[in-house]
């Protein structure tokens, strides 16, 4: 496992730069679905990732719950400034999450839902909480170059 400091630069970096995509897509687009089947909107896609880190960070990690309702967070909508300040609140708290977590330990609340193998060890756990944020701000990029595509 990379260092602590290491690895929430890596982590902070995605969610900044989603938050700022998001915030310069502005209310309009942020909410927009690209016309796709399966598509989310930008502002679904990081309200996804705030969920996805608070999940596996927190209430799997270390056994404190956060309520989270995944489906919602597909159909989330909302103004990208509030969504701003909870990727903000999010960011806080991930560190926090981290400098709390034994990356050789077994997390708290351990997953049963399918054979999750990186939920072995706390660390696992956190490099799943990265490839979700590094994949979603993929997912995001392209989301925003289609929308900037389409007639306004």
């Amino acid at each position: 496992m990379i260092d602590e400091k290491t690895y929430l630069r890596f982590c902070d970096e995605a969610l900044v730069a989603m938050r700022d995509i998001v915030a310069e897509l502005g209310d309009d687009l942020a909410n927009r679905r690209p016309d796709l089947p399966g598509a989310n909107t930008p502002f679904a896609i990081l309200t996804h990732c705030l969920g996805v880190a608070a999940r596996w960070a927190s209430t799997v990690n270390l056994g404190e719950v956060v309520p989270r309702d995944r489906d919602a967070e597909f159909t989330a909508s909302g103004a990208v400034a509030d969504l701003a300040t909870d990727t903000d609140r999010t960011r806080i708290a991930l560190q926090e999450w981290v400098s709390r977590s034994d990356v050789h330990a077994p997390p708290a609340n351990p997953t049963h839902e399918r054979d999750d193998w990186y939920a072995a060890t706390q660390g696992g756990v956190l490099m799943h909480v990265y490839e979700e944020l590094a994949q979603h701000r993929g997912q995001l990029e392209v989301t925003r170059d289609l929308l900037h595509a389409l007639p306004q």
